[in-house]
């Protein structure tokens, strides 16, 4: 059986190289019977590949038994795992048969295993390691021949680091370990899934499928998709139902996607918990005084370092046109490297948090006096659009790049576009 046949049998949707390795590693596994952990994210659909497992190994006749670990309570976990006498504890009036006995030969899926307790996890190595296990009450040792798979979306190694879980255990149970790829490292397979959801959902509700416009379509793949699988269903049924258009555009879209600023696009994350329109733009204008700053002051003291190394006479006009002609060549190169006499150290007002070069605005050096020469607008509004224009041109008018280099999401570049009318 081929892995598209496996994808077709199962109902698997997706091309991601790790999704295929999975489901190549559970078909080649399944014959053995050597115990399987998977391990990945809520909602990467983890419930498949024990199934898978069984389907392919030679106790596919035999009980398949999935047993939700997080979802027992702590005193009767060992009673519905291993069964228990009757009498054992209060309540238990009949001797119980536990899904290990029930499923003699065939395939225990445990899932969530990292959320069982210690005392459990020692029984459940012991069941490993011999095959033997005792019923709650009782002290009678049976044998039992279950095949284990497990699953979880907890880290382990970090678990056993805080003593919640045995290491000799961890070992046992990922003799082979298969891990799924979280939705959001799959970015070619969302839009196949968002298309499969809505033609199931258009088919229960008797409604036309939604579809998604080009914008949309990006958004969605661009999304961090927390809940993997399980919350691109949920949201693809919100807007199917809840959407009276047909054709979802990424206006629309966004309003079915909470903290959409959490994005894999390149940004600044704000910490500031005010909106994001507002944190970016602030980003942004943060960068623009930072960079001017620096130019401003690199420019005055290389100025200032020339006429302090050569004794120029400001009075002489060619002299004059000579330091205009430095002034315009550092502007055009801003990476330009001072010179090693440069003093570059400068101090800080604290409680303004501006910048105050080391030197008086209007003092002299060796008999020269400081002339103020604007070669450029200082407007915030104009060095935004420069900034902005440059970061374009740079990535040929990719977007997403741009908003990357400019520390800013795409989506307020995509405003401030629009805002300076920047073709």
């Amino acid at each position: 059986m081929t892995t598209q046949q496996i994808k077709q049998r199962f109902e698997i949707i997706g091309t991601s190289e790790g999704l295929d390795h999975a489901i190549s590693t559970a078909m080649r596994v399944a014959p053995t019977d050597l115990s399987v952990l998977v391990m990945g994210e809520s909602g990467t659909g983890k419930e498949n590949f024990p199934k898978i497992i069984h389907q392919l190994s030679n106790r596919k006749h035999k009980k398949y038994i999935a047993v939700n670990c997080g979802a027992i309570p702590e005193g009767t976990i060992d009673s519905e795992l291993f069964g228990h006498e009757k009498g054992a504890f209060t309540g238990a009036q009949n001797t119980r048969q536990g899904y290990f006995e029930e499923a003699d030969g065939g395939t225990i899926f445990l899932d969530e295993v990292g959320e069982l307790p210690l005392q459990t996890q020692v029984r459940l190595l012991r069941v490993l390691e011999t095959g033997e296990f005792i019923k709650v009450g009782s002290s009678k040792v049976q044998k039992t021949d279950v095949r284990i798979v497990a699953a979880t979306n907890v880290n382990l190694p970090e678990s056993i680091q805080k003593n919640k879980f045995r290491e000799d255990l961890f070992y046992r149970l990922s003799t082979v370990p298969i891990t799924l790829p979280a939705l959001r490292n799959r970015k070619g397979d969302i839009y196949l899934l968002f298309r499969k959801f809505s033609s199931d959902f258009a088919e229960k509700y008797n409604m036309p499928p939604v579809r998604l416009t080009e914008d949309a379509q990006h958004m969605l793949m661009n999304y961090t998709w927390q809940g993997n699988i399980r919350q691109l269903k949920n949201v693809t049924e919100q807007i199917s139902i809840i959407e009276p258009e047909r054709i979802i555009n990424s206006e629309n879209l966004l309003k079915y996607l909470p903290n959409y600023s959490n994005t894999n696009l390149p940004a600044i994350a704000s910490k500031s918990g005010g909106s994001e329109d507002f944190s970016n733009e602030r980003e942004i204008l943060y960068k623009v005084l930072f960079d001017l700053k620096s130019d401003v002051t690199d420019l005055k003291k290389l100025v200032l370092e020339m006429a302090r190394t050569n004794n120029i006479d400001t009075s002489d006009t060619e002299n004059s046109r000579i330091l205009t002609q430095i002034i315009k060549d550092v502007n055009s190169n801003p990476e330009r490297q001072l010179p090693a006499a440069v003093n570059t150290e400068s101090t800080y007002q604290e409680e303004k948090n501006e910048f105050t070069p080391s030197y008086a605005p209007n003092s002299s050096v060796d008999g020269f006096q400081e002339h103020e020469i604007v070669e450029e607008s200082l407007s915030l509004e104009e060095k935004e659009k420069e900034l902005i224009t440059k970061a374009l041109e740079k990535y040929n008018g990719k977007r997403k790049m741009a908003a990357g280099e400019l520390g800013i999401s795409e989506r307020t570049l995509y405003r401030k576009i629009k805002e300076y009318d920047l073709n």
